[in-house]
């Protein structure tokens, strides 16, 4: 087999089409709390900042309007696409230290918002899941010590 020359380092970035973009960007940015890199009230598109990344490019979670195009040819839709089950997006992981997850969990609830923990012994990660707006579960994932 032919040596392919690159090694991949990093997730750069997690696009998502969303069917109801405000509330997107207010999930993201007051539950979860993610910055926003750009202007969170310009209607189209919203980065928002994970981690610092790989040389040089910060990771980062775009939202975009579902009805218009994005970067890589992606192409706009007239229609909302499926979001939960109907999606091929399985989960969102974001990743946090495991001493902070009593506080998302502490969060969820002052919050009122449904949640649920899971226990991956096999890999020794812990998960706290909710769903974001558009029905996709969003997972705050962190190793144990």
């Amino acid at each position: 087999m032919p040596q392919r020359g690159f090694t991949v380092r990093a997730l750069g970035e997690i696009a998502i089409r969303c069917v109801d973009f405000d509330a997107m960007v207010a999930f993201y940015r007051d539950v979860i709390g993610l910055e926003p890199m750009n202007d969170p009230e310009n209607g189209n598109i919203v980065f928002f900042r994970i981690a610092e990344g790989f040389a040089g490019h910060t990771a980062v979670l775009a939202l975009f309007r579902h009805d218009i195009e994005g970067a890589g040819n992606t192409r706009a839709g007239t229609e909302p696409p499926a979001s939960g089950p109907g999606s091929s997006l399985h989960h969102l992981a974001l990743s946090l230290p495991w001493e902070e997850q009593n506080a998302v969990i502490a969060w969820y609830e002052m919050l009122e918002r449904e949640y649920h923990v899971e226990t991956f012994s096999w890999v020794g990660w812990r998960g706290v899941f909710t769903k974001d707006p558009d029905g996709n579960s969003v997972e705050l994932v962190a190793k144990e010590p």
